[in-house]
């Protein structure tokens, strides 16, 4: 059996090479894209917690201000009131 050349023993050996070296990249960018990823879903989570918490503010905001509406018509009534009785 013949040996086969050298270049082609070379070239095996730099395909090896490549090889390992693009599952160790392949394994790098996973490892990457698995904390590009967390982040994102951290991030959503927060971006979700800050609009719940906007939305509670709005909702009470707007609650106050029926409650500040009934407050004026009821001191509004009692003034009306309070005027009749006088004269």
């Amino acid at each position: 059996m013949k040996t086969p050349p050298e270049s082609f023993l070379l070239f095996k050996e730099e395909l090896v090479k490549a090889q390992l070296e693009k599952e160790r990249l392949k394994l790098y960018y996973e490892q990457q894209l698995t904390e590009v990823n967390q982040e994102l879903l951290r991030l959503k989570e927060q971006i979700q917690s800050q609009q719940d918490m906007m939305r509670t503010t709005l909702e009470y905001a707007s609650n106050l201000e029926i409650r500040l509406t009934e407050v004026k018509e009821e001191v509004s009534q009692a003034t009306t009131s309070q005027r009749k009785t006088i004269y």
